[in-house]
């Protein structure tokens, strides 16, 4: 086993280099060799598959202003919350060309040439609204996953078009994309709050829709997918694991 001195040296090595797009790798550096397996978390049926259901939640009718779907929305995220505290959504109002404009602005940001991206790259995001990356955690973990990642912070408030990329599709879908988010999340909290019996403005009232960071991963083609894994297990502080009799459903 390299010594960690040598180990140090790799991460720099490859850190210099702005990212996996941009490094030109033929041959999986040894610190992406995966150290373990994923897990696999399940409860068996009679057939041996998992048996999630998470619930979805179909917004047609809110969405149009539909009262009596409304009421009936409202009970199905009630009951969701209780016996998951998650859920899916669809019909939501964003637009399918702006789901797919979106995806399309992220893979032009990560595959565009390095010297135009290499502004955003940086290992400490502390303050600032636009970054890219590969591994934010590259020098603790102990085997870096195989992902480039472009992210856009909204909170306290969203960055400037001059901050944003200005020579791809993503400087303009990015700022469509988060103002139908931010919509979308003020009509969940709405139906949040109706479904614990509150007033329709309560949580927003109390500032929960102040905060959105956009996250953009990108998975470039790996020349050794046996030996890396592009995300490995891990935990996330704020965001949500799903538990259900002691099992682990994700999504």
């Amino acid at each position: 086993m390299a010594d960690t001195s040598d180990r140090t040296a790799e991460l720099k090595a490859f850190d210099d280099t702005n990212g996996l797009v941009d490094a030109g790798l033929t041959k999986i550096p040894r610190i992406f060799h995966s150290r373990s397996k994923p897990s696999v978390y399940q409860r068996e049926g009679s057939d041996g598959e998992a048996e999630f259901n998470i619930p979805i939640i179909d917004l047609q009718g809110i969405i149009h202003g539909d009262s009596a779907l409304r009421t009936e929305v409202i009970e199905k995220v009630r009951h969701a919350c209780e016996k998951w505290g998650f859920f899916q959504v669809v019909n939501h109002g964003i637009a399918v060309n702006v789901l797919d404009g979106i995806i399309r602005g992220i893979r032009e940001f990560h595959e565009q040439d390095s010297e135009l991206k290499k502004e955003f790259y940086t290992r400490n995001i502390s303050g600032k609204k636009v970054y890219y990356q590969s591994n934010y955690d590259l020098y603790q973990s102990s085997s870096a996953d195989w992902r480039d990642s472009f992210g856009c912070s909204f909170f306290p408030n969203p960055p400037k078009p001059e901050e944003l990329p200005s020579l791809c599709s993503c400087k303009e879908i990015v700022i469509e994309y988060s103002k139908n988010v931010m919509e979308l999340g003020l009509t969940l909290f709405e139906i949040l709050s109706e479904a614990l019996g509150l007033n329709p403005n309560q949580l927003k009232d109390m500032n929960c829709a102040e905060g959105l960071i956009l996250k953009g991963p990108y998975y470039p083609a790996c020349p050794e997918p046996e030996l890396a894994l592009g995300i490995s297990k891990h935990t996330d502080d704020s965001f949500i694991t799903i538990l259900l009799q002691d099992q682990v459903g994700r999504r």
